[in-house]
């Protein structure tokens, strides 16, 4: 019986102790500001996939002219994708379909953009859109900028 609850103890532990450290480390992910929620889909097809598949949530920031992109539910403290400004065109938008509306965030508006020829999606609210868009048209003199 000590036994048990012994074990019952430590994997109570254990599971706090993972719940704190995915909170201690968004924390400090967002510590320096400039951050937003925002689903990634990377390497996506020409056509419009609206299954709901190849989503990850995640937290994107602002670090001078890259946007580093972290995974939600990982412990890695290093952005899981790096988008630099000059390489990113945007090349639409849209609103979820589908089960994408289940997959993402209840107001997502979802962005299809190229990065150094890579198609890819990222979704979010669209207060945070307008602060990217914002963001990629503030590029320095100088930079080319392909906003559609």
């Amino acid at each position: 019986m000590v036994l048990a609850l012994t074990v019952c103890g430590v994997v109570v532990a254990l599971v706090v102790l993972g719940l704190f450290v995915f909170g201690l480390r968004r924390r400090l992910i967002q510590r320096s500001g400039g951050t937003f929620d925002c689903s990634l889909r990377w390497d996506v097809p020409e056509k419009p996939d609206t299954s709901g598949k190849g989503w990850s949530y995640g937290v994107a920031r602002y670090s001078g002219d890259r946007i580093e992109w972290y995974r939600v539910f990982s412990y890695a403290y290093r952005p899981r994708r790096v988008l630099e400004r000059a390489s990113i065109e945007v090349a639409g938008r849209r609103l979820p379909e589908g089960e994408e509306e289940l997959a993402l965030l209840s107001d997502a508006v979802i962005l299809t953009c190229l990065h150094q020829g890579i198609r890819l999606e990222l979704a979010m609210s669209e207060d945070a859109l307008t602060g990217f868009l914002a963001w990629l048209e503030a590029a320095p003199p100088g930079q080319r900028v392909n906003v559609a």
